[in-house]
C-alpha cells in the first residue's frame, strides 16, 4: 500500500514540477508532450520486463487483453474495468477508479486539470504497445473523477 502512495505522490510532483518550470516558457501542450514522452519510455521498459517469460501474442486483441489484465495490474494495481473494440483497430479501456486520479475529489471542478495528470499514463500505454510492435495513438477522457477512458487507436502501416 505504501508503494502505491509513493508512486502517486511522485507522479503528482513530476507533473507539478514540469508545469511550474516549463509552462511559462513552452506552454501547456509542450508540458503534456514531455510527460507523455516520459511515460512512453517507462512503458517500453516495463513491458520488456513483464513479457520476458511470456509466449508471443497471437494478434492485436490478444495484446490488448494482456495490457488490460496483466500490464494494468502491475502498473496501476487493478485490471481495467471494461475493454471495448470496434475490431478495426480502436480500443476503449475504461477504469472506473483510476489510481492517478483518485486523489482528486469526485465531481467536475478538477476536470480541466485531468489531461496533465493523464499524459504520463497515455505515454506508458503507448510505449508498452510500441515495444510489442503496435504503433498507436493513446488519448484519455474523463467525465467524472476518478473514472477514466483511454482510447487506443492502432496505426495501420
Amino acid at each position: 500500500m505504501a508503494d502505491d502512495s509513493l508512486f502517486e505522490f511522485l507522479h503528482m510532483e513530476i507533473v507539478s514540477h514540469i508545469f511550474n518550470e516549463q509552462q511559462s516558457s513552452k506552454g501547456e501542450a509542450a508540458c503534456i508532450s514531455l510527460l507523455e514522452a516520459m511515460g512512453f519510455r517507462v512503458g517500453q521498459g516495463l513491458i520488456e520486463r513483464l513479457t520476458r517469460d511470456t509466449p508471443s501474442f497471437k494478434d492485436e486483441l490478444d495484446i490488448m487483453k494482456f495490457i488490460c489484465k496483466d500490464f494494468w495490474t502491475k502498473v496501476f494495481r487493478r485490471q481495467v474495468d471494461n475493454l471495448r473494440t470496434n475490431h478495426q483497430g480502436t480500443y476503449v479501456l475504461q477504469d472506473n477508479k483510476f489510481s492517478l486520479l483518485s486523489q482528486f475529489s469526485g465531481g467536475k471542478q478538477y476536470l480541466d486539470q485531468a489531461p496533465k495528470y493523464l499524459a504520463f499514463s497515455c505515454g506508458v500505454v503507448r510505449g508498452a504497445l510500441s515495444n510489442l510492435g503496435l504503433e498507436s495513438v493513446v488519448t484519455a477522457e474523463v467525465s467524472i473523477m476518478p473514472s477514466c477512458k483511454f482510447q487506443v487507436v492502432i496505426q495501420k502501416l
